[in-house]
């Protein structure tokens, strides 16, 4: 149930910063792999090339990474950090908690600092931000490591190639302070709705002890692939997309043409295309990095965060819609303000 009149909030953005695994992959690589006529899969998927993970590449490694940027950039060191939260959308193992292993990563191993996850799929970033705002408000935090990492690479099925070939791995990282030096995000509007009927339209079965190895004979191989009705999921994400927007915006007492930028998780070319056709959004306004980054799942939206703050897109005195959808199904949304 939405609260009415819910206080505005005020916290800065000390930090931003984002990495990527070193190999890139191109789709006209996949087109000769799979034997495809050259520009099939761009064509499939409009994506020409994406980050993809080597073996010995981790979440938590590359969080670590995007981590230190973001620390860089405040000015600051892990060690003066008050919480570690990870909202990445998939797990580097069952237990502990991603946040856990990129505490190890950053060295903090001793310190004691509290760490611990946010899951919410793809809008996990939209998610952690919300909640985490308000811990910040309250002073409950001072400064806190907000940081996204997928590898989506190693559980793709490519027999569903619509929907293998739009992902790309990466990671994504900001510092949140309630003070201090940096970018004023005052926070309008909020809202995360789900719609549970489209729960089984994109996931991954296997990972807890539903579908476990330890129980049946049920091929678990095949239930570690990801598997997404693409169709089906943008059918359900658009009838409810429009209504979702227009109560984000009254949330936050603003019409649609006072929104300078969008920053959508990258879901896909179809999910880019309705932002701009169906929600009306002008190609200028939105921020869109997914030709060449692909789905990152958790990271998308963190990392075009990160590039439009660093290209200038993104700056003071803009109002900035994050907008997305999730595995769930869920749609997520933040209206912020920035000084």
């Amino acid at each position: 149930m939405l609260i009415d009149s819910l206080p505005r909030r005020a916290l800065t953005l000390l930090g931003s910063g984002h990495a990527l695994p070193k190999r890139r992959l191109t789709s006209c690589e996949i087109d000769h792999s799979l034997g495809l006529p050259n520009g099939s899969v761009e064509r499939i998927s409009g994506v020409r090339s994406r980050a993809v993970a080597a073996a010995e590449d981790s979440a938590a490694g590359l969080a670590a990474q995007a981590a230190q940027q973001a620390l860089q950039a405040a000015g600051l060191t892990a060690d003066q950090l008050d919480c570690v939260i990870a909202a990445s959308g998939t797990m580097d193992q069952g237990m502990p908690c991603n946040a856990a292993l990129i505490h190890r990563e950053l060295s903090l191993g001793s310190s004691g600092i509290p760490a611990f996850d946010i899951n919410a799929s793809c809008l996990g970033f939209i998610a952690a931000l919300d909640q985490i705002s308000w811990a910040l408000v309250a002073g409950r935090y001072r400064r806190v490591l907000l940081v996204c990492a997928d590898i989506a690479s190693c559980g793709l099925d490519w027999q569903q190639l619509h929907s293998a070939a739009i992902f790309g791995d990466g990671a994504a990282a900001v510092v949140l302070g309630r003070d201090g030096d940096g970018l004023r995000l005052n926070i309008l509007a909020a809202q995360l709705r789900t719609y549970s009927e489209g729960a089984t339209l994109c996931q991954i079965a296997a990972g807890g002890s539903r579908h476990h190895p330890s129980r049946g004979d049920e091929n678990f191989a095949a239930l570690s692939r990801f598997a997404m009705q693409g169709k089906a999921v943008f059918r359900l994400a658009s009838t409810h997309l429009p209504g979702f927007l227009q109560s984000l915006l009254d949330e936050a007492g603003l019409q649609q043409a006072q929104i300078d930028r969008v920053i959508p998780h990258q879901a896909s070319h179809l999910a880019m295309e309705h932002l701009r056709k169906r929600l009306g959004f002008a190609t200028e306004q939105v921020i869109d990095i997914f030709a060449e980054y692909g789905n990152q799942v958790a990271a998308s939206l963190p990392t075009a965060l990160d590039i439009g703050l660093r290209d200038g897109r993104i700056r003071s005195g803009q109002r900035v819609l994050l907008l997305g959808t999730g595995a769930g199904l869920s749609l997520g949304g933040m209206l912020l303000e920035l000084e």
